[in-house]
């Protein structure tokens, strides 16, 4: 079946993440991929200066109410960054009013990351993302995102408990998967948790210390790619990883390219892994 998925995220011009990035994965990966423009930026916001800047939060019940009046729904849906509390109230209409039966809501909280929340960001912030966290059937948080959404301590050390601890308390009833990422026991490898149905498992990975913007954008628009192409919740975030890992590695050692990662070139591994 040839699947319709809506993400609904800003657009950043330049600088791989986020639209620019979820559209080129998910259409490799075989979806028709429907992209809901929340804001317009000439850059990312991260190492640019001056960067441009559009709200187009009033456009989204104006493009949603012609899909209705068109019968136009979705086999998927899935949000990454949302600027403002409106967004997240626009994105849980959505969620209710523009998914065929049985199609997966995705939420990829992207609010925060090292032990802090983004600079534009609150605890109001937070506790509207719960909200819409808590509708979601599948949720991509990761350590630091995850702490803010339960009000546990944010730990850089911890063991499988605590990361236990963390996924039950996000999940607020039977059918909610958490894809946990960014999870490391060893310093040398990192890895993703995934909590199903009162299971854990985790698949460890290489861990490269150089990270790249926009990665956590990669990881999730390949995570829903595979989903959609019909894996496992598991086996998805397995792809996912491998993935975005090949991306980093490509993109090191090229300092021209200090604002996002490589990972058009590696658009054919990706489609190889889903095979």
């Amino acid at each position: 079946m040839y699947k319709k998925v809506l993400t609904l995220q800003d657009i950043s011009c330049v600088g791989q993440c986020s639209l620019t990035v979820a559209l080129p994965i998910l259409s490799a990966c075989g979806m028709e991929t429907v992209i809901l423009p929340s804001a317009i930026l000439s850059t990312h916001t991260a190492g640019f200066k001056g960067f441009t800047f559009r709200d187009l939060t009033e456009d989204l019940d104006l493009i949603t109410d012609h899909w209705a009046k068109e019968g136009i729904s979705f086999d998927c849906f899935y949000t990454g960054y949302l600027g403002s509390l409106a967004q997240i109230d626009k994105a849980l209409r959505i969620s209710k009013e523009r998914l065929n039966e049985g199609a997966p809501f995705i939420v990829d909280p992207a609010m925060a990351d090292n032990g802090a929340l983004y600079s534009i960001f609150d605890m109001e912030y937070v506790k509207a993302m719960k909200t819409l966290c808590d509708k979601a059937d599948i949720l991509l948080p990761n350590i630091t995102e995850a702490a803010f959404l339960t009000g546990m301590e944010y730990k850089e050390s911890y063991d499988e408990a605590y990361i236990k601890e963390l996924v039950e308390k996000l999940t607020v009833n039977d059918r909610q998967i958490v894809v946990l990422t960014g999870v490391s026991y060893k310093k040398e490898t990192t890895g993703v948790v995934v909590y199903q149905n009162g299971n854990l498992q985790y698949y460890e990975h290489k861990k490269i210390e150089r990270g790249c913007h926009g990665t956590g954008d990669v990881y999730a628009s390949a995570f829903v790619g595979a989903l959609m192409n019909g894996k496992t919740p598991f086996d998805s975030a397995k792809i996912a990883a491998d993935y975005t890992v090949s991306c980093i590695e490509y993109t090191q050692g090229d300092e021209s390219h200090w604002y996002g990662v490589k990972f058009e070139p590696k658009l054919g591994y990706l489609i190889d892994l889903l095979k």
